[in-house]
């Protein structure tokens, strides 16, 4: 696949990457491009190191000289290794842990806390919670840039965790165009077109398609996924840039899982299901489409100031027919399981818009960089939940031997749901000033409103919350390859609760600080990253003791407090030796479940090996390890008390790619190598496992 080497992302990445992102200034002084050309040191090509990625950052900061921390997967990486949807991208990723729930919705986490920023091109919105419906599918992405640490200078409301931030494939002025055709375990086939060419000096597009069919390694589970893009850039005038993306996505899923397994029968003891076994029901399904807009113009106003203005348009929606398996079974039986069905429809809107201004000014001799702007997002919730009053509740065979048939559903019972209008609005103004060549000291504010009307399954969201969200942060060049820095910013949440006079409780507000030192060696070709953060949430919602049922009332109290530090390295070691390392320690306090199913440490590894004897021959290892995790369950059964343990364990993917010419390769991939059987999360009560030995065969086409 073609990896163009310079991408643009519009505002809201400006937005996160201040604060959040390392992105880099160009040295190029007179032309206005020369504001958003960055040097992203995290993987480019087989290096896995990437150079002059273009992303929009409001202070145009090289990542040594951001002072948190960023990790980004290239292209590259992605397409040695399958990673094709989102969750395989972070399960890559340095101090990101995903919660892969059920089939069709997965949760993620960073130190300690749920993402709930998620980015395309720049632009998104917070959301409730960090879930992710349907899987988003990476065809379509040039990089996705992982900032980790509090946002709200960024993005306003959100957790201290991170901001995942998806770049879009970029037109390019020279004609490319490149195909990939695919075929692995469980009947996964997989097409793949990408073109982009000129169509005048001035002007360029993109056009990208995708087609996925596959069966699963789980009992009746299959998926269908359909993605195409396009992208326009073009010189409106001498100053002036348009780019426009439209994206559409569509993935239908029959017999997904809406839960999952039970993990332990009622004499507390852990199940141990075969890998395939599902709970999902022959008749069920979830088809989930996203249709995406992204318009950006930058207006030169000076060589070295520019005004841009983003605007997008993101409509998400899901169709869905659901089979809900609970209760505990028992050891010797397997009965004691109850089905509930229900259907399930869900649409969301987001209209996003940006203008801000940046660029450069002289004081004291020295030269110093300045931005500010503004932001309003509007964002539009719908729910609509429908149960099978006809066929109510059907008692469950062993899950063993179940080939998913019970009763057709009925739905005509229990209408409930949500619908829910929110809307953020911001200012906001940062600045880098330049002490001395070697000392830099940044600080900026974002005030962020944050409104919300209307009920969700029978809870009123109206809220209200006024927030001024600082950042504070400092770099020291020690010398022209390493630099240390520190830094602090916050964020904040909205509660609905209420104190004991009846006001609304304060937003949680979560504290973000972050020390470490930066290194380029081997002549720039490896980027090395050292960080010791401390995360905390404080006016947590906490009911007051004796309140009424009918009337809780509560007070504000500290949340979970997270400490730990992260290790990571990537780049090129020698001419045909490339890797992507990470090491990453957390400790939690203030929460024990939460503290109990994230894993306290961490390892990940990407390595590729050009094998110099046979022209055109890679060979390649991806190693995800965590250590165990466990869950306490809230029960008590026949007085025991489950705890469901998941023992330490690692992941090892293989690939081999070979040229045949100099147009066409082919590539093999082996995943989960040692065929190792896991539970993909703890984060619920339920839980199912991961897929068993798979692989993959492509072949690879480029003009």
């Amino acid at each position: 696949m073609s990896a163009p080497q310079f991408l643009r992302l519009s505002k809201l990445a400006v937005f996160t990457s201040l604060a959040l992102s390392g992105v880099a200034h160009a040295t190029e002084e007179n032309n206005n491009e020369s504001l958003e050309k960055i040097a992203v040191y995290g993987q480019h090509h087989k290096n896995y190191i990437t150079e002059d990625v273009q992303s929009a950052t409001k202070l145009g900061l090289t990542i040594k000289e951001t002072p948190q921390s960023i990790s980004v997967v290239s292209r590259a990486l992605m397409d040695d290794f399958s990673l094709d949807d989102i969750n395989a991208v972070l399960e890559t990723t340095p101090g990101v842990t995903v919660e892969q729930i059920e089939t069709d919705r997965t949760y993620f986490k960073a130190r300690g806390f749920e993402i709930t920023n998620f980015q395309v091109n720049g632009m998104g919105t917070p959301q409730d919670n960090g879930s992710i419906q349907g899987t988003l599918d990476t065809s379509i992405f040039e990089s996705v840039e992982v900032v980790r640490g509090a946002n709200g200078l960024m993005t306003g409301a959100g957790n201290p965790s991170a901001t995942v931030n998806m770049v879009l494939k970029k037109p390019t002025y020279q004609t490319k165009v490149s195909a990939s055709a695919s075929y692995g375990s469980w009947n996964n086939k997989r097409l793949e077109l990408d073109a982009s060419t000129a169509l005048t000096e001035n002007q360029a597009v993109r056009v990208t398609f995708t087609k996925q069919k596959t069966d699963s390694y789980l009992d009746r589970y299959e998926q269908d996924k359909t993605i195409y893009y396009l992208a326009y850039e073009g010189q409106l005038t001498d100053s002036t840039t348009l780019s426009v993306n439209y994206v559409n996505q569509q993935k239908d899923a029959d017999s997904p899982l809406w839960g999952a397994l039970p993990l332990y029968y009622s004499d507390g003891s852990a199940t141990n299901f075969d890998s395939s076994t599902s709970t999902a029901s022959d008749w069920s399904y979830w088809n989930n489409s996203t249709e995406q807009v992204f318009v950006a113009v930058e207006q030169s106003i000076t060589n070295t100031w520019f005004l841009k203005a983003n605007y997008a348009h993101l409509v998400n929606e899901q169709d869905s027919e659901l089979f809900y398996v609970y209760g505990t079974p028992d050891r010797e039986t397997g009965l004691g399981l109850t089905g509930s069905a229900s259907e399930y429809d869900h649409k969301d809107k987001h209209d996003i818009f940006d203008l801000y201004a940046a660029g450069k000014f002289d004081l004291f001799g020295m030269e110093h960089d300045l931005s500010f702007g503004v932001n309003q997002a509007d964002m539009d919730n719908y729910d609509k939940l429908v149960k099978d009053d006809e066929n109510g509740a059907p008692t469950m065979p062993e899950l063993g031997s179940w080939d998913g048939t019970v009763p057709t559903p009925t739905f005509d019972d229990g209408l409930t749901g949500g619908d829910v209008t929110n809307r953020q609005r911001s200012a906001y103004i940062s600045t880098r000033i330049r002490a001395t060549d070697s000392l830099s000291l940044l600080a900026g504010v974002s005030q962020v409103n944050w409104q919300s009307k209307g009920m969700s399954y029978g809870v009123a969201k109206d809220k209200k919350a006024d927030k001024t969200i600082p950042y504070f942060g400092t770099v020291y060049d020690i010398n022209d390859n390493l630099a240390a820095y520190a830094s602090y910013t916050e964020t904040f949440v909205p509660q609905t609760q209420r104190e004991i006079n009846g006001d609304y409780l304060d937003p949680i507000t979560g504290k973000s600080s972050e020390i470490g030192v930066k290194a380029q060696l081997l002549d720039s070709d490896l980027f090395v990253t050292l960080a010791y953060f401390d995360a905390k949430q404080v006016g947590l919602a906490v009911a007051i003791p004796g309140s009424p049922p009918d009337d809780t009332r509560y007070y504000g109290a500290d949340g979970i407090n997270s400490e730990g530090f992260e290790v990571e390295l990537s780049g090129k070691i020698t001419d045909t030796l490339s890797t992507s390392f990470s090491y990453s320690n957390i400790n939690i306090d203030g929460d024990e479940l939460v503290k109990n199913y994230t894993p306290k440490n961490q390892y990940k590894l990407a390595i590729t090996h050009k094998v110099s004897e046979i022209e055109g021959l890679t060979f390649g290892l991806n190693y995800r390890w965590q250590d165990d995790t466990k869950r306490i369950q809230p029960v008590t059964t026949l007085g025991v008390i489950p705890v469901t343990k998941q023992d330490a364990f690692g992941i090892l993917n293989l690939m081999a790619t070979y040229d045949i010419t100099d147009n066409v390769g082919v590539s093999f991939n082996v995943n989960n190598v040692t065929n190792e059987k896991y539970i993909h999360s703890l984060f619920w009560a339920q839980g199912y496992y991961g897929a068993p030995r798979n692989y993959a065969v492509s072949v690879n086409w480029q003009l």
